[in-house]
């Protein structure tokens, strides 16, 4: 296991808390706890995590209670660097939240999603490499709703969007639509789901980009405490 991967837990870490706040003293949420770590300007939108893994994580972040939010305020340091311009990453993380929410959602939400879906997989079609894994995710999640995926092949035809507007548009919609239609869908534990989504998607795009730091979870924790705590008091 690499040092970036290490799980001991500080003795003190910062209560993640939901929506955007102005400072540390307002509290919170995940990616502006990720700005703090980065060393960026107090953001919710820092440029040191890609831009659809961070909506991922604002959105995850907000459909949590505060007693669920103690789950993923550990995985705050693991996005600190991860970020990119390949196309796979957008793809990747789209075809995950489609994949995980397709089976769970509401009947109206799965045509949506079903749409996001097939859009996502053709936009695969033009990666320079193939990703049976995803495929497979994909191909399951259409058997778990046969009458939206059959609805949304009919739907979308032949149709297929731009790079540009896939990653402008529809892959944020996409990611935002799984995370609410998940956070109320009719299942038992839909908190345990969005937190499985966010720590595989941060796998996923860690294994792309591999950042070459070694700064452990603990020490990123240690050292954005005390940096909190003296903005906090100042």
């Amino acid at each position: 296991m690499s040092p970036s991967a290490t799980t001991v837990t500080p003795d003190l870490v910062p209560v993640l808390s939901a929506g955007k706040h102005r400072n540390p003293r307002k509290g919170a949420c995940f990616m502006e706890m990720a700005s703090f770590l980065a060393g960026e300007k107090w953001s919710d939108r820092p440029k040191c995590t890609h831009p659809l893994l961070a909506s991922m994580a604002r959105l995850v972040n907000d459909a949590l209670t505060d007693e669920e939010r103690s789950r993923i305020v550990m995985l705050v340091p693991e996005v600190v660097g991860l970020t990119g311009d390949a196309l796979e990453i957008d793809v990747a993380l789209s075809v995950r939240a489609a994949a995980t929410a397709l089976p769970v959602v509401s009947a109206t939400r799965q045509n949506v999603l079903a749409v996001g879906l097939l859009t996502s997989l053709r936009m695969m079609d033009s990666l320079e490499r193939d990703r049976p894994d995803l495929r497979d995710r994909a191909l399951a999640a259409f058997a778990s709703a046969p009458e939206a995926t059959a609805w949304a092949r009919r739907y979308i035809r032949d149709a297929r969007v731009r790079e540009r507007v896939f990653r402008r548009q529809t892959a944020p919609h996409i990611v935002a639509y799984a995370v609410e239609g998940i956070a109320v869908a009719c299942v038992d534990h839909p908190a345990d789901r969005l937190v499985e989504l966010l720590t595989g998607a941060i796998g996923e795009v860690r294994d792309q980009v591999r950042p070459s730091s070694t700064t452990t979870r603990s020490a990123l924790w240690s050292e954005a405490t005390e940096s909190m705590i003296s903005a906090v008091r100042a």
